[in-house]
This record gives structure tokens, C-alpha cells and sequence, in this order.
């Protein structure tokens, strides 16, 4: 895809997220999780984890965030997950556990992409980071990586 098109998309999911429809916004946080690397996307993807009017965008926009199990996707929670009141911290901890519950391995990995993202220039990656490695040590996942390989 070009860098025009993909401009093009990242606005038009933009404009989305500024719905008053949470059906809408919910839609776009899962659509621009794809594009989290781009800073546009990154700071709509933030106020849409912290959505002030419905935590089912929260909850849907955080899981597609971690589903991505990169550093942009977990960046972005990260921030959010510092900012974010207890009520909005609930949510993104479901989230974390919806996404992480089931492959110890997807799970360890995250745990390591957050320890690099401890070392991050901005304060509420860090603190987000340190947090959603807590969160993270908790969960005791149904599938274990195999011990011989």
C-alpha cells in the first residue's frame, strides 16, 4: 500500500474514532491497532483505550492493541495503562488477560517487549511498561512452552 493510502485510511479511521457512536469508535480503535506505528494512529489509539464515554472501546481497542504482541501495540497500552483511572485500568487488565491467558509463549514475549519498553524516553511508557509486566507475571497461561526445545 502506498503512503497515501495509507494516510488516507489512518484519517478516515481518524474521523471514525471521533463518533459519538461507540460502535463506531470501538470499530476504529480495532482498525487503527493496525496502524499503530504511526503517530497519528498512536495518539486517536490512546484517547480510544482511555474512551470517556464506553469501556467496551477500551476493552476491544486494548485487545486489538495486544494482539499485535509488538512494541507499537504494547506502547500504546502501556501509555494508556499509566494514565488511565481504576476503572479504565479494570478494563485494560481484562484485556491483557483476554489476549495472554491461553500461550505462555505470546505471554513471555510480551513480558520481554515490555522490558524493553521500561527504557523508554517517555514516563508513562516506562511506568505502563512496569505495571503490564506485573499484570503479565500473574497470569499463569493454559499452554506452556515445552521445557526440551
Amino acid at each position: 500500500m502506498s503512503k497515501e493510502a495509507r494516510r488516507a485510511v489512518v484519517a478516515a479511521l481518524i474521523e471514525l474514532a471521533g463518533s459519538p457512536d461507540f460502535q463506531d469508535r470501538a470499530d476504529a480503535g480495532r482498525s487503527l491497532a493496525s496502524f499503530a506505528e504511526d503517530p497519528d494512529a498512536r495518539r486517536r489509539l490512546l484517547g480510544l483505550v482511555l474512551d470517556t464515554e464506553d469501556t467496551f472501546v477500551t476493552r476491544v481497542t486494548t485487545v486489538a492493541l495486544l494482539r499485535r504482541q509488538d512494541a507499537a501495540g504494547l506502547r500504546v497500552v502501556a501509555s494508556a495503562l499509566a494514565a488511565a483511572d481504576s476503572n479504565h485500568a479494570d478494563w485494560i487488565h481484562t484485556a491483557v488477560l483476554d489476549v495472554f491467558m491461553v500461550f505462555g509463549r505470546g505471554r513471555d514475549a510480551a513480558v520481554r517487549e515490555c522490558e524493553m519498553l521500561i527504557h523508554d524516553p517517555d514516563d508513562h511508557v516506562r511506568d505502563g511498561a512496569a505495571q503490564l509486566i506485573d499484570t503479565l507475571a500473574e497470569i499463569d497461561p493454559v499452554l506452556l512452552p515445552s521445557r526440551d526445545g
